[in-house]
């Protein structure tokens, strides 16, 4: 851990079970920074997330907020500092999207659960800045992916924690709303959150993170600012294949144009 950094893994292995997905692993999220967490499926993207959200303790080592255990933290503490959005939830049955946004109040309330004008006010500002507004009244059971993806993303807002974790947010979504998520998180990050989250697109994250962390085979290979990182061999290493790296011609970042196999009769 460093001293700009609230979040992070101090020598973590990380198991299910027996099965060991990430061995000693340390990294310090840097606070105030887009995250991003990249790496081919298996390689523990999505594990050492869970472990940063407190949904798996290490099996040795330590995961730490703010200098202490995440596990020492009584659960609605540590909500109201750490929101996270799970690559796949599911919701209760006829729950409408205002009522399932409202869930991200919970870490809020006291325990009478009373409903104030801060809550009203986190509600509608989640739901506006995730165009999910005009479905406020609609069963979330009858959106499509797409949409859904959006309510959850509303209800990690409403939560209004000054770090928030995503597992690959842009999942079900066109490229128009892909951008527009981008878009959002790196405002909550301007505004002074920190986000950390999973991409697959190595050229979002590019865009997007101010940190990038590479992971292949539960270990992670490189991290720091893209711009610097992001390289053909760091490709290689990290998705096995070869690939030509470009400044993009808009904002300057790393472009990364992968290259097929010669022999393939897609490729004249």
């Amino acid at each position: 851990m460093t001293d700009d950094s609230r979040l992070g893994l101090d020598t973590a292995t990380l198991a299910y079970d027996r099965r060991v997905i990430a061995r000693e692993l340390s990294l310090a999220v840097p606070d105030g920074s887009f995250t991003v967490i990249v790496g081919p499926n298996g390689c523990g993207k999505s594990t050492l997330l869970r472990a940063l959200a407190r949904l798996l303790a290490p099996t040795a080592g330590a995961v730490l907020l703010d200098g202490r255990t995440v596990q020492s933290y009584p659960a609605k503490e540590f909500a109201r500092a750490v929101g996270f959005l799970p690559q796949s939830a599911t919701a209760p049955d006829a729950i409408t999207v205002a009522d399932l946004v409202a869930r991200g109040r919970f870490p809020h309330q006291g325990p009478l659960h009373r409903w104030t004008r801060s809550d009203e006010e986190a509600l509608w500002e989640a739901m506006t800045a995730t165009r999910t507004d005009d479905l406020a009244d609609r069963p979330v059971d009858e959106l499509s992916g797409g949409q859904r993806q959006r309510v959850w993303i509303a209800m990690a807002l409403a939560q209004r924690t000054p770090i928030l974790l995503l597992d690959e947010p842009t999942t079900f979504l066109d490229i128009a709303f892909q951008l527009e998520v981008l878009d959002l998180l790196h405002d909550l990050r301007t505004s002074g959150r920190t986000i950390v989250a999973v991409l697959h697109d190595p050229n979002h994250a590019a865009q997007y993170a101010s940190h990038l962390i590479a992971m292949a085979d539960g270990e992670v290979v490189a991290e720091g600012d893209p711009r610097t990182i992001i390289t053909g061999e760091l490709i290689r290493r990290v998705f096995g294949i070869e690939s030509t790296i470009l400044p993009d011609p808009v904002t300057g970042t790393p472009l990364v144009i992968p290259r097929g196999r010669r022999d393939s009769p897609l490729i004249g």
